[in-house]
């Protein structure tokens, strides 16, 4: 067996259950398989391989479901890929071939089901690679932060359990002036390229990785300047998302043979648990409508689902993952956050606080700039939202970092008959690369920052509630 060509990436992981995403490579004229095996990092006894047949009109990949797994435990896994000599091979008659597995062993951990439990995550966004013909110019810098995320993730307690990716994972139009990517196979080798550096590589294959897209993986402000000529264009990167990005989150249902179900993809918006905090990733790319009467950055029926979900969830913290910025709004250019939808905004708001819905705390990236920041109410002082906002994971020297400067700072956020919504900082605004290690404790979530070499650079303590 060969290793991965991309992958393994360890994706959505539960108290019994983790999905390995990988690709093969493409052999012409000959099946090609991938197969898994694990076991518990105390044991001497590999469980019973899985096998999959891949497909080259999924790339070659195919997402592996460890089930049955045991809560808060440890566990070794080995993957890969291979072409056997024999045509007529099934994914049964290759399980009883002797086959020489790859020497890595990686490792993953279930989550925990204990509530009050510390828990502790990475947030980062905005990864920017150059690329040219499908190959990274200068990679280093792009694949450099995550060497430092695995040397934090490696003595951290509480142990981190994921990673959250909040949105341009990759650049599609990196060279949007002079021949943005618009081809299928274009944007593929984007992925292929960006997710198989030797960093990320390291990262992803030990900690669970979540993900959602933001405008890069299709093109600029999408869909804001989108023409008829673009159909295509979201069509292949859609395709590309699909395999790379969502097939390893909880979009897709498992099915009975150890994978996922493709075709079970609705949407891109999806929630998850971590004891008795929860997530909800919001998709406010994709759905946006920018009409004059019913202008939205989520369609209704995602923002109903999200509305259920605060006002029900038992969940001792919420997080709304969305990938542009819920507030503080920027001075310049700001509509293609959620400044330019301030009506759905209000909306929201309103639901958290006439519901009193406590511990609400919004993620996002795309800025290039990172930042916390609280939101009060003139006249409801029960009422109480924070955002921590992550980016970028390398920037391009095209692109500027952002300030304070850059934010509407001096003035109420919105208001109402019932008063006004308040915004301000807890925090100094980065402005360099970085990361955030958030660690969520009984009585707080603290939010570290981190430059790209690791370094220390500021801790926000949010109260909870």
């Amino acid at each position: 067996m060969l290793k991965p060509t991309v992958g393994p990436i360890v994706g959505h992981t539960t108290t019994n259950q983790a999905r390995i995403f990988i690709r093969g490579g493409l052999q012409q004229n000959t099946a090609v398989f991938a197969g898994i095996r694990y076991r518990p990092l105390d044991s001497k006894q590999w469980q019973t391989g899985q096998f999959v047949k891949l497909d080259s009109t999924r790339d070659m990949t195919e997402v592996l479901v460890l089930d049955h797994l045991q809560a808060d435990t440890d566990y070794e896994y080995q993957t890969g890929w291979f072409s056997p000599m024999s045509p007529v091979h099934t994914i049964h008659s290759v399980a009883e071939l002797p086959l020489q597995w790859p020497r890595e062993t990686y490792r993953l951990r279930t989550r925990s089901s204990q509530p009050l439990q510390p828990r502790a995550y990475i947030l980062g966004s905005c990864r920017y690679l150059r690329m040219t013909a499908g190959i990274p110019v200068l990679p280093h810098p792009g694949d450099r932060i995550f060497a430092s995320i695995s040397q934090l993730i490696e003595g951290a307690q509480p142990a981190i359990s994921a990673i959250m990716m909040c949105g341009d994972q990759i650049y599609a139009d990196d060279l949007n002036l002079l021949a943005p990517d618009r081809d299928y196979d274009e944007i593929i080798a984007k992925y292929r390229a960006a997710f198989s550096l030797p960093n990320i590589r390291r990262l992803m294959s030990g900690t669970s990785t979540y993900m959602i897209l933001d405008d890069h993986e299709i093109e600029d402000n999408w869909p804001m300047n989108a023409n008829e000529s673009d159909i295509a264009l979201y069509r292949n990167a859609m395709a590309a998302y699909d395999i790379y990005q969502a097939s390893h989150s909880p979009i897709c249902s498992t099915t009975t043979n150890g994978t996922v179900d493709p075709t079970s993809l609705e949407h891109y918006w999806y929630q998850f648990s971590d004891g008795d905090i929860e997530w909800f990733i919001t998709d406010s790319r994709t759905r946006r409508n920018l009409s004059a009467e019913n202008r939205r950055i989520l369609d209704e029926e995602q923002e109903q689902a999200l509305c259920k979900w605060l006002v029900e969830s038992p969940a001792r913290v919420k997080f709304v993952v969305t990938s542009v910025m819920f507030y503080p709004d920027r001075k310049m250019n700001g509509d293609d956050a959620w400044a330019g939808f301030p009506e759905q905004r209000l909306r929201l708001l309103e639901i958290i606080r006439l519901h009193r819905i406590r511990n609400v705390v919004f993620i996002s990236g795309d800025v290039h700039g990172s930042l916390t920041s609280r939101l009060s109410h003139s006249e409801d002082p029960d009422f109480e939202v924070h955002t921590v906002v992550s980016s970028p994971l390398s920037n391009s020297k095209l692109l500027p970092y952002a300030s304070a400067a850059i934010f509407i700072l001096d003035q109420p956020l919105t208001q109402t008959e019932a008063g006004e919504y308040r915004h301000a900082l807890t925090s100094q605004v980065v402005s360099q690369d970085n990361f955030a290690h958030m660690v969520v404790e009984t009585g707080r979530i603290q939010v570290n920052y981190h430059d790209r070499d690791g370094r220390h650079l500021q801790s926000i303590d949010i109260p909870l509630r």
